[in-house]
């Protein structure tokens, strides 16, 4: 299907980051000479979508300033600094600018790399994937093996048809991977003004309606200052070996 609309998830205090975060939101810190947020963009750019908010929360000022200079896209301001909501009140707070359709949710302080000469890219796939008829939540999935920074065990089990379930030891885990197609119906019932996507992505799973698909490329996830070279390695180690 087609979708025009994202929301990045960028409200974070980053306080892992520290010394980093104390002058900087995790968003704009560097890896590789780019701000985290910037390979997201780039992602949706790729994918056609121009419609983007951004909630923000922690030094906004200066996250507020950088997306106004982004090119090509109409960026919109998810305001959070009186409070912050977490993941799903945060993206329930943004409906009003983020409309009834389904919409893609990224994460701002996790990227991935794409694999080269491989189409289509990984959200033009999950877009194409998405039916609203079966589906509430659709989350790009990573194995473990596909990840660098990623500490857990993995979060989910995938079956055969797609759908995810989570992973309590017993099979192959993924990963989720920082991406997400979204119907808001998810939202409905829901009257917590501060809550975590978890909890839609087991109400998902009950009703058999989260589903996942697998990323193709590696997936990156910074969390700490010592993270950063770690990623660095990884991203110049993955991009040397597939244009060898």
């Amino acid at each position: 299907m087609t979708i025009k609309t994202a929301m990045i998830l960028a409200a974070g205090l980053g306080t892992r980051m520290r010394p980093i975060t104390e002058t900087l939101p995790k968003p704009l810190v560097e890896v590789a000479g780019k701000p985290l947020i910037a390979y997201g963009l780039e992602a949706l750019g790729r994918a056609g979508v121009s419609n983007i908010v951004v909630n923000v929360h922690y030094l906004a000022p200066l996250l507020v300033d950088w997306l106004s200079a982004w090119p090509g896209a109409d960026i919109r301001i998810s305001d959070e600094t009186a409070e912050l909501l977490d993941s799903g009140g945060g993206i329930v707070n943004a409906l009003p600018m983020l409309g009834n359709e389904p919409f893609l949710v990224l994460n701002a302080d996790t990227f991935w790399l794409e694999e080269p000469g491989a189409t289509p890219d990984n959200l033009a796939r999950m877009m194409d994937r998405f039916d609203p008829e079966s589906m509430d939540i659709l989350l790009m999935t990573a194995r473990l093996d596909q990840a660098t920074g990623h500490t857990g065990a993995g979060d989910f089990t995938i079956a055969e048809d797609g759908r995810l379930h989570r992973y309590k030891g017993d099979g192959d885990p993924v990963i989720y991977a920082g991406a997400i197609v979204l119907h808001p119906r998810i939202f409905k019932g829901i009257s917590e003004k501060r809550f975590s996507l978890n909890r839609c992505f087991d109400a998902a799973i009950s009703q058999g309606r989260l589903f996942g698909t697998a990323m193709r490329g590696h997936w990156l996830t910074v969390g700490t200052p010592e993270a950063i070279g770690e990623a660095e390695a990884a991203r110049s180690a993955y991009l040397g070996e597939v244009v060898q």
